[in-house]
């Protein structure tokens, strides 16, 4: 899990667990139509109308020497900029992840930068939210470490407030995309989405408990990162450390998209399902050195065709049932001692899982890759734990030290045209 050390977040509120419209902790804005995208900033690109409207490269306003800190090579590129309009955040946030959908032919890359206006009226730096690219030839997708200002820092995929700033809040931001490509050619990178999750959150060991609400029970691939135990350990010291990439495979999976045979070349003829190993690859981050960077999984599960992608949080599993309902599996984040979730087996300091379903009795389905194999992905953990350990924001590890949870985080994949209960179940928790 990317960011545990800076990422905390918001539990379920009384109201939520209850039905009622939740009290306001997460505040989503994302970019993607073309109103959306003709009301930013541009400096050498071009908003392209159709089915899908994004923002390219038109005629490149400059060029950047950009030396890569994973291989040293230096490289010049042609860029061009996009702005979005301030967003003020409805909820004065102590955290923010930004998220985007895009597509990056070779020899194309991007940058998404966040900058933000305290509530006090001063202003951040531009943050680098990620510097990403869908292959890894051009440049080696990363996320940038040390930056902060005395007040907030990044935290690998994660704007937060430090604690030295008190009650000080983010009351609105911008976010900024660089488009690149090779000097001299057509090539553009084409972003469909771009937007963030702003949040602020309550210290909370416990949530309220819920009423169940859905039984249903979504027919998602079953894949264990364990049985990738060993395989390719450039890539986080392979499959042990795959959770977040094996459950955005599933999802993907779901929807009825997964790599071709051609994409799948480069992987050993011997290894089972050899996609979880290219979504690994695609999806690590060359700083953090993982595989759980956030919005690295949700900008991989887009560069399938037609499929958006985003980072955000809930409240409540009564959120959580309402994408179910509507066919919607979700990629939860959690943490959790062995003895706080009946029938896992494990212990962990953050871990993804993806949840499929709910019993009829409420319990939660979900599909754990922390299994010793495809048949066992399978498991039905008991509500009350489940989403206690995962809506929770703060929580005492194996030594009995106060550290964070990770509070309702989750990725959401769907297709880029949904149908119209898909699209009332997203609006219903934030997402349009």
């Amino acid at each position: 899990m990317a960011a545990a050390a800076g990422a905390v977040a918001a539990p379920a509120s009384p109201a939520a667990a209850l039905g009622a419209a939740p009290s306001r902790l997460v505040d989503n804005r994302f970019w993607s139509s073309l109103k959306d995208w003709r009301s930013g900033e541009g400096a050498g690109t071009r908003v392209v109308a159709g089915r899908r409207p994004g923002v390219v490269i038109g005629t490149p306003s400059g060029r950047t020497e950009y030396t890569d800190p994973h291989t040293g090579t230096t490289s010049t590129w042609e860029s061009a900029t996009w702005t979005s309009p301030v967003h003020h955040s409805a909820v004065p946030a102590s955290e923010a992840v930004a998220s985007w959908n895009a597509r990056t032919p070779a020899g194309t890359w991007i940058e998404v930068e966040l900058r933000g206006t305290y509530a006090d009226g001063t202003a951040t730096p531009w943050y680098v939210m990620g510097r990403w690219a869908a292959g890894d030839t051009d440049i080696r997708r990363t996320s940038v470490d040390d930056q902060s200002d005395g007040r907030s820092s990044v935290w690998t995929d994660t704007f937060a407030m430090n604690s030295s700033a008190g009650a000080l809040r983010l009351a609105s931001y911008r976010l900024r995309l660089t488009l690149h490509r090779r000097p001299g050619t057509g090539l553009t990178p084409t972003v469909w989405r771009v937007g963030a999750m702003a949040s602020d959150i309550p210290d909370r060991f416990t949530v309220p408990a819920s009423r169940p609400r859905v039984a249903r029970e979504l027919d998602v691939p079953r894949y264990s990162q364990n049985t990738h135990i060993g395989q390719y350990p450039e890539y986080d010291n392979g499959g042990e450390a795959w959770c977040s990439p094996t459950s955005s495979q599933m999802i993907i999976e779901y929807w009825g998209r997964r790599p071709t045979a051609e994409d799948l070349a480069w992987v050993d003829p011997a290894f089972e399902d050899p996609q979880v190993c290219h979504a690994a690859r695609f999806t690590f981050d060359h700083q953090y050195s993982g595989c759980g960077n956030w919005p690295f999984n949700a900008a991989y599960a887009a560069t399938y065709r037609d499929m958006s992608a985003v980072v955000t949080r809930l409240h409540s599993l009564t959120e959580l049932e309402t994408l179910i309902r509507a066919g919607i599996p979700a990629i939860t984040s959690q943490s959790f001692l062995k003895e706080e979730l009946t029938g896992a087996g494990y212990g962990t300091a953050g871990h993804l899982m993806t949840v499929v379903g709910f019993t009829p009795d409420g319990d939660v389905i979900a599909n754990d890759p922390a299994s010793p194999d495809n048949p066992a992905v399978r498991r039905v953990y008991r509500r009350r734990e489940w989403e206690n350990i995962w809506l929770r924001t703060k929580r005492y590890n194996a030594s009995g030290k106060v550290v964070s949870g990770t509070g309702g985080v989750c990725y959401l994949y769907w297709p880029a045209h949904p149908t119209a209960a898909q699209r009332r179940a997203l609006a219903a928790v934030g997402i349009r």
